[in-house]
């Protein structure tokens, strides 16, 4: 992670700090399990929470010790137990680093995904109000980048709406699937420390019990959650390349905010570049590459190796930090947003009346005409059109063998804007609700 593409918040769940923090919270809760337990003394608990608690950590200490004994959990310890003293020697009992590591991650990743469904509900906010801001306002639809059949801008705005609706369902799942605790000491077995001691943690932490850990979580439950941050991500990307499109010169339907005293080139000062959603697309493509890297983790060697620690220390901070950025960045992108709803319409008749064949076709089928002889009578008319020779209407009303079918006055009825734009209540209702 990198400050330009970061927010605070997030940035602190994974700062050397918190995570030692972390770690002690989970040492001290196993403490108060064990002294309840009678396995260690109810003083020396009550002593770790004290002095342990009140302790200001010092990251280059524990980085020095370190150095030297090439343990990160042990020099941990070892610097918890200079501000503890002699009750630190029931610190840890029965447990192994892994318990400690995992249980962290659990907790890191669950404040992240709290952090990234709040993005969300801030995104879907803001769609939400540029949905029914340009609920019928006209604009043509797109299919392979050419003119299709009219939309509404409203709808575009709906449509990533309830994309992003099922993102948050799915970051959702992800923080459930990945808030388990695992305290079993080596390999799992719990042979030196109680079932209970976890169940304690676990429930302290704001975490479900693991049913089986082989001295780790199982990394499947990793794997979904960065699999999960790539599909968001992905939605970023979808509408960030659909504004990139909007803005095109050639377009110009819709655009980001342009700032007093913005420049969008160091040559050409009339630019005006869609900088901000060509950076989400960016963005976008480094959260899919931690996907990959978590779905490795997974085939781990018998009960454990060490293969996923140094790929989980650079995808955990890297792939929530950047999301949350990135659902930041658009949530703006989104609200800010100029849209240019006279352009919109401009486009929409630029192909002459062409957008309406479809209802001229089916015309045609209802008045008798083979839906081949149909398609042939309309496209006829329509290449002229295309070509910027002549209008359609016009075209079709001169048109002998359109005209044995249909009369001028019913031509003209079928090319009716609002026709396309009846059921777009009937849409948002069922994204938006009945509200």
């Amino acid at each position: 992670m990198i400050p330009r593409y970061s927010r605070p918040e997030m940035v602190a769940i994974w700062s050397p700090e918190t995570r030692f923090r972390i770690w002690f919270e989970i040492e001290a809760h196993a403490c108060d399990a064990l002294a309840e337990l009678g396995v260690i003394p109810k003083e020396a608990a009550k002593t770790i929470w004290e002095k342990g608690g009140a302790a200001q950590f010092d990251v280059e200490r524990i980085d020095a010790i370190e150095r030297e004994v090439k343990h990160d959990v042990i020099a941990f310890l070892t610097h918890l137990g200079e501000f503890v003293g002699p009750d630190a020697r029931f610190i840890h009992q029965g447990m192994t680093s892994s318990d400690v590591l995992d249980t962290c991650l659990a907790v890191q990743l669950s404040r992240a995904a709290d952090l990234l469904i709040a993005d969300v509900d801030a995104l879907l906010a803001a769609l939400k109000r540029r949905a029914f801001e340009h609920k019928m306002t006209p604009t043509i639809g797109r299919s392979h980048g050419i003119h299709a059949e009219p939309v509404t801008f409203g709808l575009k705005m709906a449509e990533a709406y309830a994309e992003f609706s099922r993102c948050r369902e799915r970051l959702v799942a992800a923080r459930r699937e990945i808030a388990t605790c695992a305290i079993s000491g080596a390999v799992g077995t719990f042979a030196n420390i109680d079932p209970r001691v976890e169940e304690h943690v676990a429930e302290a932490m704001g975490l479900a019990v693991e049913p089986v850990s082989t001295q780790v979580i199982p990394r499947d439950r990793h794997a979904m959650f960065f699999a999960t941050l790539g599909v968001v991500a992905s939605s970023i990307e979808r509408l960030a390349v659909e504004i990139r499109h909007l803005q095109r010169s050639e377009v110009y339907e819709a655009e980001e905010y342009f700032s007093e005293g913005q420049k969008g080139s160091s040559a050409m000062p009339h630019k005006r570049n869609p900088v901000l959603t060509e950076n989400l697309t960016g963005l976008a493509r480094m959260v899919r590459a931690y996907a990959l890297p978590a779905m490795e983790n997974v085939a781990l060697w018998h009960e454990r190796d060490i293969s996923h620690s140094s790929v989980e220390r650079m995808i955990g901070p890297d792939a929530t930090v950047t999301l949350d950025f990135a659902l930041a960045r658009l949530t703006g992108v989104i609200d800010k947003l100029l849209v240019y709803p006279e352009n919109m319409r401009k486009n929409l008749d630029r192909l002459g009346g062409l957008v309406h064949s479809q209802r001229v076709l089916l015309a045609l089928t209802q008045k008798g005409v083979s839906r081949e002889d149909a398609y042939r009578l309309v496209q006829r008319n329509a290449m002229p059109v295309w070509r910027g020779e002549g209008d359609f209407l016009t075209l079709l009303k001169a048109d002998p063998d359109v005209s044995k079918a249909l009369t001028a006055q019913e031509l003209e009825e079928k090319f009716d804007l609002g026709y396309h734009l009846k059921h777009v209540d009937t849409i948002f209702r069922r994204v938006f609700g009945e509200a």
